[in-house]
Protein backbone atom coordinates (compact mmCIF):
# COMPACT_ATOMS: atom_id res chain seq x y z
CA UNK A 1 0.00 0.00 0.00
CA UNK A 2 1.32 3.47 -1.10
CA UNK A 3 1.59 6.01 1.15
CA UNK A 4 -1.08 8.17 -0.13
CA UNK A 5 -3.62 4.93 0.17
CA UNK A 6 -2.37 4.20 3.60
CA UNK A 7 -2.93 7.96 4.92
CA UNK A 8 -6.75 8.49 3.46
CA UNK A 9 -7.51 5.11 4.97
CA UNK A 10 -6.38 6.69 8.44
CA UNK A 11 -8.46 9.77 7.84
CA UNK A 12 -11.25 7.64 7.51
CA UNK A 13 -10.96 5.20 10.14
CA UNK A 14 -10.48 8.42 12.31
CA UNK A 15 -13.80 9.73 10.78
CA UNK A 16 -15.34 6.14 11.81
CA UNK A 17 -14.01 6.18 15.74
CA UNK A 18 -13.68 10.05 16.40
CA UNK A 19 -10.03 9.23 17.10
CA UNK A 20 -6.82 6.93 16.46
CA UNK A 21 -3.56 5.59 18.39
CA UNK A 22 -0.63 5.11 16.98
CA UNK A 23 -0.65 1.84 18.52
CA UNK A 24 -3.94 0.91 17.14
CA UNK A 25 -2.42 1.82 13.47
CA UNK A 26 0.86 0.12 13.52
CA UNK A 27 -1.03 -3.04 13.69
CA UNK A 28 -3.70 -2.52 11.29
CA UNK A 29 -1.65 -1.11 8.86
CA UNK A 30 1.54 -3.85 9.94
CA UNK A 31 3.94 -1.12 9.84
CA UNK A 32 6.65 0.91 12.27
CA UNK A 33 5.24 3.51 14.34
CA UNK A 34 7.73 6.04 13.08
CA UNK A 35 5.72 5.67 9.64
CA UNK A 36 2.56 6.18 11.23
CA UNK A 37 3.90 9.26 13.45
CA UNK A 38 5.22 10.53 10.09
CA UNK A 39 1.40 10.11 8.43
CA UNK A 40 -0.39 11.20 11.52
CA UNK A 41 2.13 14.82 11.16
CA UNK A 42 1.56 15.24 7.87
CA UNK A 43 -2.41 14.71 8.29
CA UNK A 44 -2.57 17.13 11.11
CA UNK A 45 -0.05 19.93 9.29
CA UNK A 46 -2.80 19.49 6.75
CA UNK A 47 -5.49 19.58 8.71
CA UNK A 48 -7.03 16.08 7.93
CA UNK A 49 -6.31 15.26 12.04
CA UNK A 50 -5.51 16.99 15.04
CA UNK A 51 -2.94 15.86 17.10
CA UNK A 52 -3.41 14.33 20.58
CA UNK A 53 -1.20 12.38 22.79
CA UNK A 54 -0.25 9.07 21.54
CA UNK A 55 -2.63 9.66 18.24
CA UNK A 56 -5.05 11.61 16.15
CA UNK A 57 -8.74 12.44 16.12
CA UNK A 58 -10.49 13.61 13.78
CA UNK A 59 -11.97 17.28 13.16
CA UNK A 60 -15.90 15.76 13.48
CA UNK A 61 -18.67 17.92 12.82
CA UNK A 62 -17.37 21.16 10.79
CA UNK A 63 -17.94 20.15 7.55
CA UNK A 64 -15.94 23.28 5.81
CA UNK A 65 -13.04 21.90 7.57
CA UNK A 66 -13.15 18.34 6.26
CA UNK A 67 -13.24 19.94 2.50
CA UNK A 68 -10.53 22.00 3.34
CA UNK A 69 -8.75 19.55 4.74
CA UNK A 70 -9.51 17.30 1.59
CA UNK A 71 -8.14 19.85 -0.63
CA UNK A 72 -4.25 19.90 0.76
CA UNK A 73 -4.12 15.99 0.44
CA UNK A 74 -2.21 14.62 -2.22
CA UNK A 75 -2.06 18.42 -3.37
CA UNK A 76 1.19 17.58 -5.86
CA UNK A 77 -0.29 14.48 -6.60
CA UNK A 78 -3.81 16.61 -7.82
CA UNK A 79 -1.82 19.18 -9.24
CA UNK A 80 0.54 16.53 -11.95
CA UNK A 81 -2.92 14.96 -12.49
CA UNK A 82 -4.84 18.50 -13.69
CA UNK A 83 -1.47 19.26 -15.58
CA UNK A 84 -2.21 15.41 -17.43
CA UNK A 85 -5.82 16.36 -18.14
CA UNK A 86 -5.44 20.05 -19.24
CA UNK A 87 -3.00 19.09 -21.94
CA UNK A 88 -5.53 16.94 -23.38
CA UNK A 89 -8.01 19.62 -23.99
CA UNK A 90 -7.37 21.90 -26.74
CA UNK A 91 -8.50 25.48 -27.13
CA UNK A 92 -11.49 26.52 -28.33
CA UNK A 93 -13.10 22.86 -26.56
CA UNK A 94 -16.76 23.34 -24.98
CA UNK A 95 -16.40 20.97 -21.75
CA UNK A 96 -18.03 20.37 -18.24
CA UNK A 97 -16.14 19.82 -15.14
CA UNK A 98 -18.04 18.71 -11.67
CA UNK A 99 -17.25 19.33 -7.69
CA UNK A 100 -13.89 17.96 -6.14
CA UNK A 101 -10.60 19.14 -4.89
CA UNK A 102 -9.06 16.93 -8.30
CA UNK A 103 -11.33 19.25 -10.60
CA UNK A 104 -10.26 22.22 -9.40
CA UNK A 105 -6.80 21.16 -10.03
CA UNK A 106 -7.50 20.54 -13.60
CA UNK A 107 -9.44 23.66 -13.65
CA UNK A 108 -6.45 25.82 -12.29
CA UNK A 109 -4.24 23.87 -15.19
CA UNK A 110 -7.12 25.57 -17.86
CA UNK A 111 -6.29 28.91 -16.71
CA UNK A 112 -3.81 29.99 -19.83
CA UNK A 113 -6.30 28.24 -22.12
CA UNK A 114 -7.86 30.58 -24.44
CA UNK A 115 -11.33 30.22 -26.21
CA UNK A 116 -12.92 27.73 -23.49
CA UNK A 117 -16.62 26.95 -22.72
CA UNK A 118 -16.62 25.91 -19.53
CA UNK A 119 -19.89 24.85 -17.94
CA UNK A 120 -19.55 23.73 -14.42
CA UNK A 121 -21.56 22.79 -11.03
CA UNK A 122 -18.58 24.06 -8.81
CA UNK A 123 -18.65 27.63 -7.58
CA UNK A 124 -14.67 27.06 -6.73
CA UNK A 125 -14.23 26.24 -10.35
CA UNK A 126 -16.36 29.30 -11.97
CA UNK A 127 -14.79 31.69 -9.61
CA UNK A 128 -11.07 30.83 -10.37
CA UNK A 129 -11.65 30.33 -14.41
CA UNK A 130 -14.25 33.71 -15.05
CA UNK A 131 -11.33 36.36 -14.63
CA UNK A 132 -9.00 34.11 -17.91
CA UNK A 133 -9.10 35.89 -20.61
CA UNK A 134 -10.97 34.64 -23.86
CA UNK A 135 -12.63 32.34 -21.42
CA UNK A 136 -16.90 31.64 -21.00
CA UNK A 137 -17.61 30.31 -17.54
CA UNK A 138 -21.46 29.07 -17.63
CA UNK A 139 -22.79 27.93 -14.05
CA UNK A 140 -25.38 25.50 -13.28
CA UNK A 141 -28.38 26.14 -11.00
CA UNK A 142 -29.80 24.68 -7.94
CA UNK A 143 -28.63 24.35 -4.49
CA UNK A 144 -25.52 25.13 -3.73
CA UNK A 145 -24.12 22.73 -0.96
CA UNK A 146 -22.77 25.06 2.26
CA UNK A 147 -19.65 22.34 2.86
CA UNK A 148 -17.75 22.69 -0.91
CA UNK A 149 -19.69 24.85 -3.11
CA UNK A 150 -21.25 22.21 -5.21
CA UNK A 151 -24.29 22.97 -7.02
CA UNK A 152 -26.52 19.92 -6.73
CA UNK A 153 -29.98 19.32 -6.81
CA UNK A 154 -32.36 18.27 -10.10
CA UNK A 155 -32.27 22.21 -11.15
CA UNK A 156 -28.87 21.34 -12.07
CA UNK A 157 -29.34 18.17 -13.81
CA UNK A 158 -31.42 19.87 -15.75
CA UNK A 159 -29.65 22.86 -16.64
CA UNK A 160 -26.80 19.94 -17.51
CA UNK A 161 -28.91 18.61 -19.60
CA UNK A 162 -29.17 21.59 -22.31
CA UNK A 163 -26.01 20.75 -23.34
CA UNK A 164 -23.42 18.36 -25.24
CA UNK A 165 -20.03 19.14 -25.19
CA UNK A 166 -16.37 17.78 -26.02
CA UNK A 167 -14.84 17.01 -22.85
CA UNK A 168 -15.88 16.41 -19.03
CA UNK A 169 -13.66 16.44 -16.32
CA UNK A 170 -15.00 13.94 -13.55
CA UNK A 171 -13.91 13.23 -10.04
CA UNK A 172 -15.33 10.89 -7.39
CA UNK A 173 -14.65 9.76 -3.76
CA UNK A 174 -14.14 6.37 -4.28
CA UNK A 175 -13.06 3.45 -7.00
CA UNK A 176 -14.11 0.74 -6.10
CA UNK A 177 -11.46 -2.33 -7.26
CA UNK A 178 -14.34 -3.79 -9.77
CA UNK A 179 -14.67 0.04 -11.23
CA UNK A 180 -17.35 1.32 -9.41
CA UNK A 181 -17.43 4.52 -8.95
CA UNK A 182 -18.67 5.88 -6.04
CA UNK A 183 -19.70 9.00 -3.85
CA UNK A 184 -21.40 10.22 -0.70
CA UNK A 185 -24.53 12.79 -1.94
CA UNK A 186 -27.29 11.03 -4.57
CA UNK A 187 -27.81 14.62 -5.57
CA UNK A 188 -24.36 15.36 -6.56
CA UNK A 189 -24.62 11.53 -8.12
CA UNK A 190 -27.79 12.82 -10.24
CA UNK A 191 -25.38 15.65 -11.88
CA UNK A 192 -22.00 13.68 -12.57
CA UNK A 193 -24.35 11.01 -14.25
CA UNK A 194 -25.82 13.98 -16.57
CA UNK A 195 -22.56 15.03 -17.19
CA UNK A 196 -21.10 11.63 -18.50
CA UNK A 197 -24.34 11.41 -20.20
CA UNK A 198 -23.68 14.38 -21.95
CA UNK A 199 -19.86 14.67 -22.88
CA UNK A 200 -18.34 13.15 -26.26
CA UNK A 201 -15.22 12.31 -24.06
CA UNK A 202 -15.08 11.91 -20.20
CA UNK A 203 -11.88 12.23 -19.10
CA UNK A 204 -11.75 10.43 -14.85
CA UNK A 205 -9.07 12.21 -12.80
CA UNK A 206 -8.62 10.65 -9.54
CA UNK A 207 -5.50 10.72 -6.64
CA UNK A 208 -4.63 7.29 -5.90
CA UNK A 209 -6.34 7.84 -2.01
CA UNK A 210 -9.60 7.25 -3.41
CA UNK A 211 -8.89 3.77 -4.32
CA UNK A 212 -9.31 3.33 -0.44
CA UNK A 213 -12.13 4.80 0.34
CA UNK A 214 -15.74 3.75 -0.11
CA UNK A 215 -19.03 5.52 -0.67
CA UNK A 216 -22.71 4.42 -0.74
CA UNK A 217 -23.86 6.39 -4.14
CA UNK A 218 -23.24 4.50 -7.43
CA UNK A 219 -22.03 7.13 -10.28
CA UNK A 220 -21.56 4.68 -12.77
CA UNK A 221 -18.12 2.48 -13.83
CA UNK A 222 -15.02 3.27 -15.22
CA UNK A 223 -15.93 1.63 -18.49
CA UNK A 224 -17.63 4.80 -19.00
CA UNK A 225 -14.50 6.81 -19.25
CA UNK A 226 -12.33 7.56 -21.87
CA UNK A 227 -9.51 8.93 -20.53
CA UNK A 228 -8.68 7.70 -16.58
CA UNK A 229 -5.53 9.97 -14.98
CA UNK A 230 -4.21 9.10 -11.46
CA UNK A 231 -0.67 9.31 -10.08
CA UNK A 232 -0.77 6.01 -9.25
CA UNK A 233 -3.33 2.86 -10.22
CA UNK A 234 -2.88 0.03 -7.61
CA UNK A 235 -4.66 -2.46 -8.89
CA UNK A 236 -4.19 -4.80 -11.69
CA UNK A 237 -7.54 -5.30 -11.93
CA UNK A 238 -8.16 -1.88 -13.09
CA UNK A 239 -5.45 -1.66 -15.61
CA UNK A 240 -6.97 -4.94 -17.28
CA UNK A 241 -10.36 -3.34 -17.11
CA UNK A 242 -8.59 -0.04 -18.97
CA UNK A 243 -7.05 -2.18 -21.44
CA UNK A 244 -10.40 -4.54 -21.98
CA UNK A 245 -12.22 -1.32 -22.60
CA UNK A 246 -10.30 0.67 -24.25
CA UNK A 247 -9.63 3.59 -21.33
CA UNK A 248 -6.82 5.09 -21.87
CA UNK A 249 -4.99 5.24 -17.98
CA UNK A 250 -2.44 7.89 -17.54
CA UNK A 251 -0.29 7.50 -14.36
CA UNK A 252 1.60 10.95 -13.53
CA UNK A 253 3.76 9.08 -10.97
CA UNK A 254 4.22 5.28 -10.94
CA UNK A 255 5.56 4.23 -7.72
Amino acid sequence: MNPLMRQAQIVELARKKGGVTVEQLVEAFDVTPQTIRKDLNLLCDRGALKRTHGGAMHPSGVENVEYEARRQIATDEKQAIGRAAAALIPDNASLFINIGTTTEAVSQALAEHRGLMVITNNINVANRLRVAPSMEVVIAGGVVRASDGGIVGEAAVDFIRQFKVDFAVIGVSAIDEDGALLDFDFREVKVAQAIIANARHVILVSDSSKFARTAPVRIGHLSQAHTFITDHCPYDSIRNLCAESGITLIETTVS
